[in-house]
């Protein structure tokens, strides 16, 4: 894993399907915090990209079915271990084990065509 510091490039944008999403694996630190590794979910559309933790708040493990694959449908994107589903703008469980908790959004831009992770100062 790479070691990502403020604004450094997670991937290319064309690199996530449009209506899709993919998982980057990343070390992100704040300030003098350590590094984390952590695994991203990338959700795009169009020219805007949602990162999250790709973490069920339900079960505390990976929402993919295998290394960044999601089940994505109608704007929702679903856990493959027990089927929470979450809306992919917001992050909310809108169905299943974990109803009304959310994804741990992580905030990226998208410069140039490089999707960038953006520290919360």
């Amino acid at each position: 894993m790479d070691t990502v510091t403020a604004f450094s490039p997670l991937c290319q944008l064309d690199q996530i399907p449009d209506d899709g999403a993919i998982a980057v694996d990343a070390w992100l630190s704040c300030g003098d915090a350590a590094a984390e590794a952590v695994s991203l979910i990338l959700l795009r559309r169009g020219e805007h990209v949602q990162g999250y933790l790709n973490i069920c708040p339900h079960s505390g493990r990976r929402l993919d079915y295998a290394p960044g694959k999601f089940l994505l449908k109608h704007e929702t994107l679903i856990c493959a271990v027990h089927g929470a589903t979450f809306h992919q703008e917001s992050g909310m469980c809108i169905a299943g084990p974990c109803r009304g908790q959310h994804l741990r959004a992580v905030k990226v831009r998208v410069t140039d065509g490089i999707v960038e992770w953006v520290p919360r100062m």
